[in-house]
C-alpha cells in the first residue's frame, strides 16, 4: 500500500532534480534546438563567434589564422553536437555553460592545429594585439592608451599556460570553473596560474620589459 506513495515521492524527487539541473547550462535549449535541427546551430555560432574569434585572435596574433581556427572549431562543434555531454553541477551557478567550455575546448585544440601547422613556433605577438583596444574590433580604428599597449606586450612574453589563463579570465570573462574545464587542470591549478601571470606582467611593467 505504501509502495505507491513512494513511487509518488520519488518521482517528484526526480521531478525537482531535473528541473534544478535543467537551469545551470544556460545554452541547454539551443543546444536540444540543433541537435534536432542543424539549421538551428547558427545560434550557438552567432553567440559565441565573436568570442571564439578574439580567443585565436590573441593566441595566433594572425587575423586569417584566427579566422581558419575559429571555422574549424564551429564546424567541429557542429559535427561532434550528438557526442556532447551537459556536465554542469548544482556548485557551477546558475550561468554555467558547459557547452561553452567544451567549444573552447575544442578551440583551443584548433588552436594547437594550427601552431603545429606553421615552420615556426614564435610565442604569442600580443603586440600586434594591443594596437585594438576591443580585442572584436578587427579593423583597428580605436585608439589605444600606451598603459594597454605595455600590459598587453607584457601579457605576450607569459609563458603560454599563464597567457591563455588570463586571456580567458580578462578577456572572455570565464569563471575558474570555465577555464579549468578548458585548460584541463584543477581550480586551484587556475588561480595560481592567474596569480603567478598578474604578478609576472606586474614586474615586467615595472622593469619595462628588460629581464
Amino acid at each position: 500500500m505504501g509502495r505507491p506513495v513512494f513511487r509518488r515521492v520519488g518521482a517528484a524527487v526526480e521531478a525537482r532534480q531535473h528541473s534544478r539541473v535543467a537551469y545551470l547550462d544556460r545554452d541547454r535549449a539551443l543546444v536540444e534546438a540543433a541537435r534536432r535541427d542543424p539549421r538551428r546551430f547558427d545560434a550557438l555560432y552567432r553567440k559565441y563567434l565573436a568570442q571564439v574569434y578574439s580567443y585565436a585572435y590573441y593566441e595566433l596574433g594572425d587575423h586569417h589564422e584566427a579566422e581558419d581556427a575559429t571555422e574549424r572549431t564551429f564546424l567541429q562543434a557542429l559535427a561532434a553536437l550528438p557526442r556532447f555531454e551537459e556536465r554542469a553541477a548544482p556548485a557551477d551557478g546558475e550561468g554555467a555553460s558547459t557547452f561553452r567550455v567544451w567549444l573552447f575546448q575544442i578551440a583551443r585544440n584548433a588552436v594547437a592545429n594550427q601552431h603545429r601547422g606553421r615552420r615556426r613556433h614564435p610565442e604569442l605577438p600580443l603586440e600586434a594585439a594591443a594596437v585594438i583596444a576591443d580585442p572584436l574590433d578587427v579593423e583597428g580604428r580605436a585608439a589605444v592608451r600606451d598603459e594597454a599597449r605595455a600590459a598587453w606586450a607584457a601579457v605576450g612574453r607569459l609563458p603560454a599556460d599563464r597567457r591563455r589563463a588570463l586571456v580567458l579570465r580578462f578577456v572572455e570573462e570565464m569563471s575558474t570553473a570555465e577555464i579549468a574545464g578548458v585548460l584541463g587542470r584543477s581550480e586551484g591549478a587556475v588561480r595560481v596560474l592567474i596569480h603567478r601571470a598578474l604578478r609576472s606582467v606586474a614586474r615586467d611593467l615595472e622593469t619595462g620589459g628588460r629581464r
